[in-house]
């Protein structure tokens, strides 16, 4: 596994969990990564990612007015995001509980 593919299943994970808490729209999204998760991700990550989880129907998009220009595309979890989610975490868990193990054991 890549360093690229690692993150991109946890920019997957994070992005998910997010908008479990709330809603959002993209830029919103680049803003809540960085504050939220500490991660940087650059919009030509982040809104094709977007795009494959509403093809995948992990999310759903509407439309908001914005006070300040266009509309935004608002993204929400569906059912389905959230039964990824849980799964995602879940294979985190065991994930950061293997590599704890081998580093504690290595004393690295």
């Amino acid at each position: 596994m890549t360093e690229s593919q690692l993150r991109k299943g946890t920019v997957e994970l994070i992005v998910l969990d997010l908008l479990d808490s709330s809603s959002s729209y993209g830029g919103q999204l680049l803003d809540r990564l960085v504050e939220e998760a500490g991660v940087e991700v650059s919009s030509g990550t982040l809104y094709p990612l977007l795009g494959r989880l509403r093809k995948s129907g992990l999310v759903t998009t509407t439309w908001e007015e914005s006070p300040i220009g266009p509309p935004r595309k608002i993204y929400e979890l569906t059912p389905a995001g959230t039964k990824r989610l849980s799964q995602l975490k879940a294979e985190w868990d065991v994930l950061a509980q293997a590599v704890t193990r081998i580093t504690v054991q290595k004393g690295s």
